[in-house]
């Protein structure tokens, strides 16, 4: 296939692009091709425009890019880079996907599962329906509207509902081991909040999945099957790495930290991927151990 991705050199597309440049012709969209390429290596094709891409030729996109949530505080102004670094890039890819005489087969673009806004200890599949209002959803669900406009008898659209990505680097994960290593790490706030997490090589397996399954389409739950309340994420952590776990994280400190951000992290959901599960998908790592003692062994 031909392949547009963008995002492609960030933690999940960088990840990507090394599994699916074995049988596929990729396509970057990326604003700095140079360094995309010293990153990415030479046998990929390099755009840093939308205008120079001839989708009439391309069988798949796949749609990552966006401003990372977490680097910093969530200002006004930040909020607004980081709802335009998705959902700019995103109308503007499902307007040249309506235009073609011969779209794309499939458009696979990002969303986060911050779409359900934070829930309680119920654990939820793509049918649940009791959102709760806030940044994260309002930023997922126009981000995905923006992508499934792009819906037609030839074109498929699937959103993917991400979860914390682990990986050996970078990513949610290299942030929590200095402290954890250091005997430091322990539950936040109350430790009930559930967290929702999938293992690098699941994430990119189930990406391809996706795009190799016709009948998926909508929104999918981009997660390990086996979600893990906060306090026994942080537990299992601490084991993998033979320290302890008794330091928590109040709060209110957070809050002070991270001003509205800090939600995120003080709220979350038990997410399952029931749709990706039905269609017949495999996760290679469905437990949080599993995937610990392979991240952590390399």
């Amino acid at each position: 296939m031909n392949i547009l991705i963008t995002g492609a050199t960030g933690l999940i597309g960088s990840a990507l692009c090394k599994q699916l440049s074995k049988n596929h012709t990729l396509h970057v969209l990326t604003r700095n091709p140079q360094k995309a390429k010293r990153q990415l290596g030479n046998s990929l094709s390099y755009f840093n425009s939308l205008h120079e891409i001839n989708f009439n030729t391309i069988d798949c996109v796949i749609n990552l890019a966006g401003e990372a949530i977490v680097n910093k505080r969530w200002s006004k102004k930040q909020k607004q880079r980081i709802r335009d670094s998705r959902i700019i890039l995103t109308q503007q890819i499902t307007a040249a996907i309506i235009a073609c005489e011969t779209p794309p087969h499939t458009f696979i673009s990002g969303s986060a599962i911050g779409y359900y806004g934070r829930q309680g200890s119920q654990s939820i599949d793509e049918t649940y329906q009791k959102i709760h209002p806030e940044f994260s959803h309002t930023l997922c669900d126009d981000w995905e509207q923006g992508a499934l406009k792009a819906h037609s008898p030839r074109t498929r659209v699937c959103v993917l509902r991400t979860g914390i990505v682990l990986a050996n680097h970078g990513g949610a994960l290299a942030k929590m081991l200095p402290p954890f290593k250091l005997g430091l790490g322990g539950p936040i706030a109350s430790g009930a909040q559930g967290m929702s997490w999938i293992h690098i090589d699941d994430m990119v397996a189930l990406i391809e999945f996706s795009m190799l399954n016709q009948q998926l389409t909508g929104a999918i739950n981009a997660t390990a099957p086996i979600p893990q309340s906060n306090r026994d994420f942080s537990k299992t952590l601490a084991k993998a790495l033979h320290r302890p776990a008794i330091l928590p994280m109040p709060a209110w400190v957070l809050n002070i930290l991270m001003g509205e951000m800090a939600e995120l992290v003080v709220f979350g959901q038990y997410v399952l991927p029931q749709k990706i599960i039905d269609a017949g998908f495999v996760f290679a790592y469905p437990t949080l151990p599993k995937a610990l003692d392979n991240l952590l062994s390399h």
